[in-house]
């Protein structure tokens, strides 16, 4: 989720009960290193481990080499990108578009293990269940990433065709599951404890990712872990608690972005936050004027003023209910 798990987000979510959050996604391409963009987003200052960067590239050489880069600032997983569907992405063959070519992306996969195994760094990959619904390999390539020594493999549950539209499916997760003795996390339209619940007990999977649900909605991650670990729904956040952790969001986010480029790219976050407030539509309006951080954070808190004098919690988000799992998981947070 390029532009959104940023590093100030990933440590909210990680306060907020994510058991793990995984970076931004990195090119490959050396020349693309030193830019204000990617040094933003190799940076870790003051972020707890495990420090788990993703890279995307075309070739095996290219991903070696961005897995040792990282790792020399501080990476302490390299998680390869296989599940992007972005045409930008895909249209250089990076991505979810490794999976159309299975001699290449196992080749990425050893290289990229070879080059962390010496320096005591486990692989990673995140992938979808195959390139189209005519082509679904997920199952034959987990196996050999397994084989090539990837620890951990994450599944989208969705082709890449399929982009976001229509429904995840948990089959194919859950024939992954089946065919490797590795962890299996999976990812898609999660985004509700009772949700987590029923993804979980369909795949066998050892943990879950949440992606989209958790813009505007960090704490979605202690909701699942009390759920997964009690089999009943957590209150609704504090309004006064959304409100400081909003704000303390923003700080850091200033922190990294700077004044110009934080106060627009705050925007979206902002919106996300309230999208489901009373008035949070014409506030998310408002703050698209604003051009100031300090315009932005008082606005924000004026916000949260108006609606803590008729709420002491937010609304209960609208959800179907299902059983909870038996058992306990790690919640994560996807990129």
């Amino acid at each position: 989720m390029a532009g959104v798990t940023d590093r100030p987000f990933r440590q909210l979510c990680k306060r907020l009960g994510a058991g793990y959050a995984v970076s931004e996604m990195l090119s490959a391409r050396a020349d693309l290193w030193h830019t204000p963009k990617s040094t933003r987003r190799a940076n870790h200052d003051g972020e707890p481990g495990p420090i788990a960067v993703q890279i995307a590239g075309t070739t095996p050489e290219m991903m070696a080499a961005a897995a040792v880069y990282n790792i020399e600032r501080g990476a302490q997983i390299i998680d390869i990108n296989m599940g992007c569907p972005a045409k930008k992405v895909c249209n250089t063959w990076a991505g979810s578009a490794l999976m159309q070519n299975e001699p290449l992306a196992l080749a990425i996969a050893q290289a990229v293990v070879a080059a962390c195994a010496p320096r005591n760094v486990p692989v990673t990959l995140k992938m979808r269940t195959g390139w189209c619904q005519s082509h679904k390999n997920a199952v034959a390539l987990a196996r050999a990433f397994e084989g090539a020594g990837v620890q951990m493999l994450a599944v989208h549950g969705r082709t890449r065709e399929q982009g976001y539209r229509g429904a995840a499916e948990y089959d194919t997760i859950a024939q992954v599951k089946a065919a490797v003795r590795i962890p299996v996390v999976a990812n898609g339209d999660i985004d509700s404890p009772q949700k987590a619940s029923t993804v979980l007990r369909a795949t066998g999977a050892d943990a879950i990712m949440v992606g989209r649900a958790a813009q505007g909605r960090p704490w979605i991650f202690r909701e699942i872990a009390h759920f997964l670990e009690t089999g009943t729904l957590l209150a609704p956040p504090l309004v006064s608690e959304v409100r400081r952790w909003l704000t303390e969001h923003l700080s850091d986010h200033y922190s990294l972005y700077g004044e110009f480029i934080g106060v627009r790219s705050a925007r979206k976050h902002i919106g996300w936050y309230v999208r489901d407030l009373p008035g949070g539509e014409a506030f998310r309006k408002h703050m698209n004027t604003l051009e100031e951080s300090a315009a932005q954070v008082a606005a924000v808190n004026q916000f949260f003023d108006t609606l803590n004098d008729c709420w002491d919690r937010l609304p209960a988000p609208c959800a179907s209910v299902a059983p909870a799992h038996e058992g306990h998981a790690m919640t994560e947070l996807v990129v």
